[in-house]
């Protein structure tokens, strides 16, 4: 099993919901943060200076089976995509072990 964690532009949050449910990845968690990026000039919008140190984004947090790894990040990669700074960043990692509680299965059983 793979955790997936991808921090987006909350603004492509929705396309990247609906690519996920089209690959049939239906649960996963989500949350708002702010981070720092590597940007450090501002941007003028309508006359108005904005700091763009501290960014406003929404991290996605996805626990799946080895074999949905590649769709998945493709997914993201394809629904996050502005071409702009600030996009975001992907970080898979390994999952020893997974239970859902109701049932108390483990392992791929767990997380489907």
């Amino acid at each position: 099993m793979k955790k997936v964690e991808a921090i987006i532009r909350k603004s492509k949050f929705d396309d990247v919901k609906k690519a996920l449910h089209e690959i049939e990845v239906n649960f996963f968690s989500y949350w708002d943060v702010t981070g720092v990026g590597n940007e450090k000039q501002g941007h003028v919008y309508r006359g108005i200076s904005y700091s763009t140190s501290d960014i406003q984004r929404r991290y996605l947090e996805i626990v799946i089976s080895d074999d949905f790894l590649e769709k998945t990040i493709n997914a993201v990669l394809e629904a996050a995509y502005t071409g702009n700074v600030g996009d975001g960043k992907i970080f898979v990692s390994d999952v020893l072990q997974a239970y859902r509680i109701r049932t108390k299965e483990n392992g791929h059983a767990g997380i489907n």
